[in-house]
């Protein structure tokens, strides 16, 4: 949330990154990147990037498991778009925002169960909603009351 734009509301910037491993038991993150299209300004609160599909890293060979991206704006639940099926590199999707509220999607595609949503609440995953099999494709997410 420190990088350029990142928390100027309708005229801020998205970033993107990976999540990834290289064998050694830890997890690491790549430089967040706005690589992407420019989006219009204004009120639509739609901002674009794209998450690296590979990452070099000189300590070994860098495993992918997960995108991570930001919204320069809050409240911000993960969008419609952030989890269709088509946009789904990883096992795992995080996005966040400018009050760092954390959400998770896992979308187990190739799997038959349906993909999960999660929000971050102190140091737990709390699951709020399931994206159910013949939704995958469109990300549209079933809510869940309190479990």
């Amino acid at each position: 949330m420190k990088l350029p734009r990142a928390t100027l509301q309708d005229y801020g910037q998205e970033y993107c990154g990976a999540l990834y491993t290289v064998g050694d038991g830890r997890y690491y993150a790549s430089h967040p990147s706005p690589l992407g299209s420019r989006e219009p300004l204004g009120p639509q609160r739609r901002k674009a990037c794209y998450p690296p599909r590979t990452v070099r890293d000189a300590r070994g060979r860098a495993t992918l498991i997960a995108d991570f991206h930001s919204h320069p704006w809050a409240p911000s639940s993960m969008s419609p778009r952030d989890r269709e099926a088509r946009n789904q590199l990883w096992l795992i999707r995080i996005q966040f925002d400018t009050r760092c509220t954390i959400q998770k999607l896992v979308p187990h595609l190739d799997e038959d169960r349906p993909g999960e949503l999660f929000v971050r609440e102190g140091s737990r995953w709390r699951r709020i909603g399931l994206i159910l099999q013949d939704d995958k494709a469109s990300g549209r997410v079933t809510a869940l009351s309190d479990e």
